[in-house]
This record gives structure tokens, C-alpha cells and sequence, in this order.
């Protein structure tokens, strides 16, 4: 049999005649056989001829557009069975040739992702043909703001074969500040052009016939036969459309978050700065007024020497230049110490009372200033401040009788004082003393340094009579 064309999806007839050779009735039985035997049939199937008579039967072809039936020759075999003589079986032999056709099924994976850069997208090709080919990816956009790769670029793909391509969209720029964005693009599988299928008009003669004692067959003739056109080949898909959603790097919220953050920054320079700074100098002002007041009260405070204290000239003392005072003793050394005694004003025995004690000596050498209590009077100590007005540089030690209360390095302040809640109880007859070791005389406001140490100590608190 001659060779028929037929497309995927269409039809395609032939036929095929059956004559009897034989002296007796006879019939016959026609079935396709071989790989084109689903899609194809025979009308009719079965025919009765008498000796010597014939009969047209017609084959349609109708292979279904899908990968599963294989573009390229078919081999095809039709069985005429006598049903008095089966062993004189004929199966006549041809080809049937399936055109080629083309159809990509593509989908993109997910169709929306967002990102600050870039996205990474699936996108998932199918041949739907009967024929192996080589699909091209290709992206486009409307502008330029989207760079769009694939990986691979370009895939062989067997009838029915399926791959996943990856895609990677990235822009061009970064998003800082702003909205979001969204870019609309589209993806798509181009592939190489093949010829439309077209039907073909065949003629197809067979024989086929049974002998009995003396009888044959030969062919009979053929009919032409146009088929039925088929739907055209799809070239390109559809392109498939994506977005990829740009987001600011730096959000809107954000935004408002750093400039509130600016307007506090602003507001604190602006005016809770200067407000604490003013308050914290107001502050030290006051302390430091507060300071000075106290001790122009205590350096004005009448002195023992004067006619109305009620100590007058007891608590006063200079070292070797008054050896018989009895307010104090010469400080040892080359240096005078002088003490003056307490005074102030109470009542009911009681008062408010300061002394001030004088140490001068030079270096190398230790100087010793001392107030003696009065007879009767105990002298509750509450504050010492001493004054080192020239940076002498040694070692200053004070005593309250037998008790040594503190050392101190001279070179380590110029003002320094001492409180105390509860007051230190110093008996009568017995002595406040500061002993001064000079190792370095310091240089006064002057400006010219000073040819020995001098230390000041004001020494106050509350003298009372002493209880009988």
C-alpha cells in the first residue's frame, strides 16, 4: 500500500478493495494492525462477496494531537481473514506519516514576589508536541528597569518532556525612601517555526483474495480521498506576565520614627539642655554661696582674746614666742603654732564656738600649732576646714588629745573640710593639735614662693560646761 499522510488532530482515509477469487461465498473479516491500529478504523469491517465480485472498503486515520503519538512514519498492516479459509490469511502492508506539530505549555512560579533588589522565580516548560525541540527563553519589560536572566537559556525538550527554568529578576537601582513599586513583565518559550500540517490526498489500492481448489485475488480499484484539514500548529505561547514588587529599603514608618527621634534631639538641645545646665549652675551657686556664708560666720565668730569672751586669752598659744600661755603650746621646729580659743554665745551654759589654728615651719622641718579646752568646758568638735592657700607640699596631721583623726598630704588640695552629725566630745584641759611636716613650701597668689609652709585650721563646734 502506498504511503498516507495525516496531522495530528485531523483525519486522513484511504481505501482498500477485496475481491473473491474463489468458487464459493465467502466472508471476510478486516482489522488494522501494528502501532496505528488505536487511531485507525476500516468500513466496514466485514463483507461476504460470491465467486468472482469485489468490495471498496475505506480506512480512516485519526491520530490525536498529542505527544504520545510521534511525529514520523507509522508502519500500517490491515488482516483480511476468510472466515471458510483462515489459514489463506492476507495482510497487505503500508505507512502512514504523522506530521509534526508544536505546542509549549509554559507557567511562571509564583506569578508576584517582592524585594528590595531582586526576586527569584520558577518557571516550569511542557512540549506538548510530537516532536523533540529546542525552546529559547526569552523576558521583555516596557522599560528598562528590570534585568531579567535565565538559567539555562535554552533547553532540548522530548514530546512530552517538562523542565523548570530558573528566572532571576533584578533591578536596576535600589528603592531608598518611598512607596513601593511594581514592575510588570513577561516571560516566554520561543521555539523554532515548523511547517503547518496539511492533509494529503492518497490513493491506496489492496488485494486480497482465498483460494479454493483453483480460485485467487488480486487488487481491486482505489478511490481517492481527501481528509479532513487539521487545526494549525502552535507556533509561540502566549507570553506569560509576572511582577516583581520593589520595596524602599528604608520603609515609611522608619521615616517617621528617625525624624520624631531628630525633633527630640532638637527639643533636648534647644531647651532641656540649657534648662538642666541652668539649673545644675544655679545649684553649685547656691551651695557654693551657702559655703562662703558659713565660713564668714565662723571666721567672724569673737575670739577668745577679745573682752567679752567668756575663754578670753585661755585658749590662745604661740609655740616658743609665748611658752607660758595657757592656750596652747610653741610648735617645735623653725615654725610658730598659734591657737586661738573658742568663742560665740549660747545660753545656759552651752555655745556655739570656733578656733583657729596657725602652724607655720619650714622645710625639712615639722611645725605644731595647739588649742587647749578650757578648765570646766568640754568642746564637741562638728567641723574642721583647713586652709592650704599656698600649695605647700608635705604632710598635715590632726589630733583631738590622744586620738589622731586624720593624715593628709598637703599637696593634694588647697581647701579641705570635715563634718561630723554627731560631735567628737574633746575633754577639758586637753588639746586640738596640728602638726605640720613641710617638705616643699608652696607659691602663693603672689606669685613669689613662699620661704616656709603655712597651714590654717578653724576647728568649731559647741562648748559646754562641764557637769559636776
Amino acid at each position: 500500500m502506498p504511503t498516507v499522510t495525516v496531522s495530528p488532530g485531523g483525519t486522513a482515509t484511504t481505501t482498500l478493495t477485496v475481491r473473491n477469487d474463489g468458487d464459493i461465498v465467502e466472508a471476510y473479516t478486516l482489522e488494522v494492525v501494528g502501532d496505528c491500529a488505536a487511531w485507525s478504523t476500516v468500513e466496514p469491517a466485514r463483507v461476504s462477496l460470491y465467486p468472482g465480485t469485489s468490495e471498496t472498503v475505506t480506512l480512516t486515520f485519526a491520530p490525536p494531537r498529542s505527544h504520545e503519538v510521534r511525529a514520523g512514519e507509522t508502519p500500517l498492516a490491515v488482516r483480511v481473514l476468510p472466515a471458510e479459509h483462515p489459514e489463506s490469511v492476507v495482510v497487505p502492508e503500508g505507512t502512514v506519516t504523522v506530521e509534526p506539530f508544536h505546542e509549549l505549555r509554559t507557567e511562571l512560579e509564583p506569578r508576584r514576589r517582592r524585594g528590595w533588589l531582586g526576586a527569584r522565580f520558577r518557571t516550569a516548560v511542557q512540549n506538548k508536541g510530537n516532536t523533540p525541540i529546542d525552546v529559547a527563553f526569552t523576558g521583555k519589560q516596557a522599560g528598562e528597569e528590570l534585568r531579567l536572566g535565565f538559567t539555562p537559556g535554552q533547553k532540548q525538550l522530548e514530546p512530552g518532556e517538562s523542565a523548570e527554568i530558573r528566572l532571576k529578576v533584578r533591578a536596576a537601582k535600589l528603592i531608598w525612601f518611598g512607596e513601593p513599586v511594581t514592575w510588570p513583565f513577561e516571560v516566554e518559550a520561543a521555539e523554532a517555526v515548523a511547517a503547518a500540517g496539511t492533509a494529503s490526498e492518497t490513493t491506496v489500492g489492496a488485494a486480497a483474495g482465498t483460494t479454493a481448489g483453483t480460485a485467487g485475488a488480486e487488487a481491486g480499484g482505489t478511490k481517492p480521498v481527501r481528509p479532513e484539514p487539521a487545526p494549525s500548529d502552535l507556533l509561540r505561547p502566549e507570553p506569560v506576565p509576572g511582577e516583581f514588587l520593589q520595596l524602599p529599603v528604608l520603609p515609611k514608618w522608619l521615616l517617621i520614627v528617625l525624624a520624631a527621634l531628630l525633633a527630640l534631639l532638637l527639643a533636648w538641645f534647644a531647651l532641656v539642655r540649657p534648662a538642666v545646665k541652668s539649673t545644675a549652675k544655679q545649684a553649685a551657686t547656691e551651695a557654693a554661696q551657702e559655703e562662703a556664708a558659713r565660713g564668714g560666720q565662723q571666721q567672724g565668730s569673737p575670739t577668745p582674746g577679745g573682752p567679752d569672751s567668756p575663754g578670753g586669752n585661755q585658749g590662745q598659744g604661740t609655740g616658743p614666742d609665748a611658752p607660758g600661755t595657757p592656750g596652747g603650746n610653741g610648735g617645735s621646729g623653725a615654725g610658730p603654732g598659734t591657737g586661738t580659743g573658742p568663742g560665740g554665745t549660747g545660753a545656759g551654759g552651752t555655745e556655739q564656738s570656733s578656733a583657729t589654728i596657725d602652724v607655720e615651719t619650714n622645710a625639712g622641718i615639722e611645725g605644731v600649732g595647739t588649742y587647749k579646752v578650757p578648765a570646766g568646758k568640754v568642746f564637741g568638735i562638728t567641723d574642721i576646714v583647713v586652709a592650704n592657700f599656698q600649695g605647700d607640699e608635705g604632710v598635715l596631721t590632726i589630733s583631738f588629745g590622744e586620738r589622731k583623726i586624720t593624715t593628709i598630704a598637703l599637696e593634694t588640695f588647697r581647701n579641705q573640710d570635715y563634718h561630723w552629725v554627731t560631735p567628737i566630745q574633746v575633754p577639758e584641759n586637753a588639746t586640738v593639735t596640728a602638726a605640720v611636716t613641710c617638705a616643699k613650701p608652696g607659691t602663693p597668689a603672689t606669685g613669689t614662693q613662699a620661704s616656709g609652709c603655712h597651714q590654717v585650721i578653724n576647728v568649731s563646734g559647741v562648748l559646754s560646761d562641764l557637769a559636776r
